[in-house]
């Protein structure tokens, strides 16, 4: 599968490539296959930093070690075999991209797939770029290299946009800066991962469209899993599937309204254990945000000296 940004064949000029967005440019186009001319007014004739970035290198396969934290971890062994039956006869057209080892080895960035045909061809080196690039760094560039591919699946996408808000602590809407793409798209991707594995495997393999993945989010669990037999068994449409949530769902406005404060199976069982543990009547509120307050009642300076107990305090 070819990049979404492929550049290979193009030459691209570069302004202000010396430092700063000129040179995270110049490094970018390379990195997409264009041949770079940079031009700065105190760049160096020779010998730059930007020209020995966007320089390529024959590296020892290896020497190569894989990125783990790689976002991407199905590679179709089929298309894998017919990429390195052509490097076979045309070598690796677009470079890797690694970083420097302190062992002298060097880690993958970006290129796994041609990491893997390459071997699968038997070569011995391949074209790389070299990158200076701490973790953090690196977990950025192997994510942003893998979104701009056209083969991802959407828990594929939604892991990588999910892991850049927890390894980067980006926040959904620099997540969103960072792709060019509206906050709600990013939610929305988010939001795949709150299914069940069963039905998340089911979207990565291609089973089970993303439109009517979105139907169950949301849902509880077992609904969910219901749900997701019936459309698998019967092949259902995106209507067709709405149509049996409204019967197992019903509208909330024809029948009796829910009571917000009532607890799940699990928490009204940890209300319980905190009652016997207080020896005192506790009331737990627990809200789908995760935020709630517990509260705990005593009808006399006793019942308070046995909660202080139970919470090994005193008063004085």
């Amino acid at each position: 599968m070819k990049n979404a940004f492929d550049l290979t064949g193009k030459v691209a000029l570069v302004t202000g490539c010396k430092r700063g967005i000129g040179m995270a440019m110049a490094l970018g186009l390379a990195e997409a296959g264009a041949d770079i001319i940079g031009v700065s007014a105190s760049l160096e004739l020779s010998g730059s930093a930007i020209e020995k970035a966007v320089a390529t290198n024959r590296v020892a396969l290896a020497n190569i070690v894989v990125n783990p934290k790689n976002p991407r971890k199905d590679f179709d062994q089929k298309a894998l075999q017919e990429l390195a039956n052509s490097i076979k006869l045309h070598d690796i057209i677009q470079p890797l991209t690694v970083s420097s080892l302190s062992d002298g080895k060097y880690q993958l960035i970006a290129g796994e797939r041609r990491f893997r045909a390459a071997k699968l061809a038997g070569l011995l080196d391949v074209p790389a770029y070299i990158r200076q690039v701490n973790d953090k760094e690196l977990l950025e560039l192997a994510l942003l290299e893998n979104l701009q591919r056209v083969d991802l699946n959407e828990i594929e996408i939604a892991l990588s946009y999910q892991r850049m808000m927890d390894e980067l602590s980006y926040t959904q809407e620099q997540v969103a800066e960072r792709m060019g793409k509206d906050r709600s798209t990013i939610a929305n991707y988010i939001r795949l991962l709150e299914l069940p594995p069963s039905i998340q495997a089911a979207v990565r393999s291609g089973q089970l469209s993303v439109s009517l993945a979105k139907l169950l989010i949301g849902r509880e669990v077992d609904k969910q899993l219901f749900i997701f037999k019936e459309i698998m068994d019967k092949g259902l449409t995106v209507r067709q599937a709405e149509a049996l949530l409204k019967q197992v769902i019903p509208n909330k406005t024809n029948g009796p309204k829910a009571n917000p404060n009532q607890l799940s199976p699990v928490y009204k069982k940890l209300e319980d254990k905190l009652c016997d543990h207080f020896s005192s009547k506790v009331h737990l509120q627990h809200q789908k945000n995760g935020s709630g307050k517990i509260t705990v009642e005593y009808a006399d300076l006793n019942g308070l000296n046995k909660i202080l107990e139970a919470m090994q305090l005193s008063i004085s």
